[in-house]
This record gives C-alpha cells, structure tokens and sequence, in this order.
C-alpha cells in the first residue's frame, strides 16, 4: 500500500535529474505517472525504471513550450490512466547573463519554460479536474483533495546575480500559485510552490563535470558554474552541502500527500537552511 495509491500524476521535465527523482518517488507511492522530457529517450528510460519497481507509468515526450503540448500533456492522463489528480511543474532550465548583455531571446526563453508553460498546463487541466470534482459532488461522493506542485528556486524569492530572466519567471511562478489556490480550492485542489536552493543537478554541477553545455531547441546553453564559487555556495547552507535531487523530490512529495491536504498557497524552500 502506497500513500498515493490510484492517484494520477504527470512530472514535466522528469526524464532526468530531480524530475526524473519526483517521478520515480510518487511512483513508489502508488501513483500512475506521466513522463515527460523534451527527448523520447530519457523520458521511456524513467518509465522503463517506474515499470521495473512495479509501477505505472507512460512516456510524454516533447517541449513544454510548443503549442499544443499542454493539452497533449494532459489528455495522455486522462487517456492512458483514466484521470488526472496530481500536477508537477518542474521543466526548466537557466541561461544566465547579466541585465545589459541578456538578450529578448534570453529573457523570452526562460519566462517561456518557467512561466508560460506552467501556466498552459494548469490552463489545459481545468477541465479535466473541474468535471471530476461535479462528477463526485453529483453523486453524493467526497471531492477527493488533488494536488498541484509547481517548482520555484531561492533565485525567485531573493533574486540572483546574472539571472534577471530566471528569477523573473520564478518569482511569476508563486503569483501564479497563490491565485490557482483561489480559483482552484472550489475544486478541493491544493496548489503549493516549493523553492529550490543549491541542489547537484546537471544544472548546477562544475563546468567541467556539467560538460560545458546542454542543447535546447537547437541552442547549445552553457551550463554548470565553476568549482571555487561552487563551494562558497556550499558553505553559505547550513547543512554545508548541496541537496540531492533524491532530497528535492522529497520536498515536492511532501506536497503530494493526504497529509498535507489542507495547506494550500504556500512556498516551502528546500535548502538545507539557507535563508536569504
């Protein structure tokens, strides 16, 4: 038995790193799971390891960004698992500069992944989740409580040198979330944010182990910071590390659970104790 068993979740970005992490861990829950990653390939690598633990899951590949792929999103939920009762908004990526050198592209890029998408994809479930919650009250049933959780960073609460673009959209993300928890509690869903700190992804590795760039729609984005300022981050937490992307996903679990069911509209920082 698991804390989210019948539950139907979809992760955007969980064909790797701590997508790939929530995904797997909402799957040991119990929850059927959605896939997806901007590539085929990582994303059926994550459903081939949710099916070999035992459970559930199907891969929805392509970018989070492109027209149509919120309802696409979606609609595999409700096609593959018969409904739709937990969000993760976790696709993302940064590209950093300063405010003088950043370009609209830059900024355009970032909002859209980190902002826009979300938003689409909260916009293309509506109908899915306000029907479900009629259905139940039609027939005299309890609305069962739905989750929504959408991933901020510290760089959205505090801002961060070099990511104007990045820490826009983040700080967009709990606006967007603290209005979803208004509209959307009529429906019994919870909508909650949690705000990453320093966690060792690709993203955050050493240039060098990073391997300098990742390729996103054709543009090659530098990725990775540099060993010296990678442990003065460090030894601003004062758990003195860096998460694990294993730790991140337990953050947004947490969110995910009958137990928190009636906290709604809030940010949770994972960040080792780092306040800004």
């Amino acid at each position: 038995m698991g804390n989210l068993d019948h539950k139907v979740a979809i992760v955007s970005g969980s064909g790797r790193g701590i997508g790939r992490e929530i995904a797997l861990k909402l799957a040991r829950e119990g929850a059927s799971v959605v896939v997806n990653d901007l590539d085929h390939e990582p994303a059926a690598d994550t459903v081939s390891a949710i099916e070999k633990d035992g459970g559930q899951a199907v891969a929805c590949a392509g970018s989070v960004t492109d027209a149509g792929f919120a309802e696409r999103f979606v609609q595999t939920a409700v096609d593959s698992f018969g409904g739709l009762d937990i969000i993760v908004n976790n696709a993302g990526y940064t590209w950093d500069s300063v405010v003088q050198k950043m370009t609209d592209e830059q900024w355009d890029a970032i909002l859209d992944v980190h902002l826009k998408a979300p938003f689409r994809i909260l916009r293309a479930a509506q109908p899915v989740i306000s029907a479900a919650a009629k259905r139940a009250r039609a027939a005299g049933e309890e609305v069962p409580t739905r989750k929504v959780v959408n991933i901020s960073s510290i760089a959205g609460l505090g801002g961060n040198a070099g990511q104007a673009n990045y820490a826009a959209a983040k700080a967009g993300v709990t606006g967007l979330t603290k209005t979803l928890a208004k509209e959307w509690g009529r429906y019994q869903v919870t909508v909650n944010t949690v705000a990453f700190g320093l966690i060792k992804t690709r993203l955050t590795e050493t240039a060098a182990e990073a391997g300098g760039t990742i390729d996103v729609d054709g543009k090659n984005i530098r990725v990775g910071v540099s060993p010296d300022l990678l442990s003065a981050m460090e030894q601003t937490i004062p758990l003195g590390r860096a998460g694990t992307p294993a730790e991140a996903a337990g953050a947004v679990y947490l969110l995910c659970t009958p137990e928190s069911d009636y906290i709604s509209g809030q940010t949770l920082v994972c960040g080792g104790g780092f306040v800004l």
